[in-house]
């Protein structure tokens, strides 16, 4: 990514805030990739009290870090949701808020919630609510497409805050979640000297993200001959239908979590367990990230670029084809980018992954 220098940017944060307002990204994906984003906030204004603000079902992956002294949970998208968000803004009175997402929704709930100084990006028609923030780089096509992590630490940048050397992605667990995975684990028969891989066919944000349900069936098959391992799978919201149709095909005995409704939360213990991670493009990759578990991602309709920092473990399969990337929720042709990778190109994939990080 190109850097813009903004050399007569005195910096605004000064003085330092008593009370911050960060508004964090929507997908959990981002949430995870804007961890070194909160964390040079927190190291440039230690004695600040620093509210989060998260959508609801994202919560579990940051409350036990030590970015925020308060989390608040939001649902923006519906009308009484934004009203309770900008009432509960206006009662916390914070000095400054840092808006992560680029919508126009972000930024004007927080300007209705009353908040004098606003930063983050100048884009999507929302310049005039702030007062500052970076703008983002064009290119001939448009937006520059740069990885999600630079992206965020930019306003930082901006900001003229002093920024980590290292930005890797870190999430955090407490004693209470870990005693509560553990005896998870000991409910599945998987003692500490087993092989976990585990595998997350699911995605949010559309069917188009989702490698073939037949190919993780049979890659459970191929993962237990090789390494006699546990595979465990991971199952979110509304994919009870895509577990079951792999339980069902595959001839290997897969771990379902999906009975017990396994959150956002327990899944960062899980996730830590695992000597492979095997996902879509979709964001347990980034929880495998910020724990050091090798992963491989199956990626379709997205943009690498977007995700490309912190690769030192993990290996990206994609099908370069005339209409990637499309960022389609649905694919309206044959989902060619995700059914051309075979089961035995990721079994080979991961043999080479775990051979280069050992």
């Amino acid at each position: 990514m190109r850097w813009v220098v903004y050399p007569n940017c005195a910096n605004p944060m000064e003085p330092k805030p008593k009370t911050l307002l960060v508004y964090c990204p929507n997908w959990v994906g981002d949430v995870v990739i804007a961890t070194p984003t909160f964390h040079c906030l927190r190291q440039n204004f230690p004695e600040a009290e620093i509210i989060g603000v998260i959508r609801n079902y994202a919560r579990g992956v940051v409350e036990d870090g030590p970015w925020f002294d308060q989390i608040v949970g939001c649902d923006d998208k519906t009308t009484r949701g934004f009203l309770k968000l900008r009432q509960t803004i206006r009662s916390l009175k914070p000095d400054i808020a840092i808006v992560l997402p680029s919508s126009l929704r972000s930024a004007l709930i927080v300007w209705f919630g009353g908040v004098k100084e606003i930063y983050g990006y100048r884009r999507n028609f929302r310049s005039f609510l702030l007062n500052g923030g970076p703008k983002p780089i064009h290119s001939g096509n448009g937006i520059l497409p740069v990885p999600m992590a630079d992206y965020y630490m930019e306003i930082c940048r901006w900001l003229n805050l002093k920024i980590p050397d290292v930005m890797k992605p870190g999430l955090f667990l407490s004693e209470s979640l870990e005693e509560k995975g553990k005896q998870l684990l000991d409910k599945y028969g998987i003692g500490s000297d087993k092989m976990v891989i585990g595998l997350n066919p699911g995605a949010k944000f559309g069917s188009s993200k989702c490698w073939p349900p037949e190919y993780f069936a049979k890659l459970a098959e191929l993962f237990i001959k090789q390494w006699d391992c546990k595979v465990l799978l991971f199952v979110g919201p509304g994919e009870d239908n895509i577990a079951q149709s792999i339980i069902e095909t595959s001839k290997a005995r897969i771990v379902n979590t999906g009975p017990d409704r396994v959150d956002l939360a327990l899944l960062k213990y899980l996730i830590k367990r695992c000597q492979l991670l095997i996902t879509n493009d979709t964001g347990p990759r980034h929880y495998a990230v910020a724990f050091n578990v090798p992963v491989v991602v199956i990626m379709g309709p997205t943009d690498p670029r977007y995700t490309a920092a912190n690769l030192e473990k993990t290996l990206v399969l994609r099908q370069e084809l005339d209409c990637s990337p499309c960022h389609k929720k649905e694919c309206p042709r044959d989902h060619e980018c995700m059914s051309m990778i075979k089961p035995e190109t990721v079994l080979k994939g991961s043999e080479n992954l775990l051979q280069k990080v050992s």
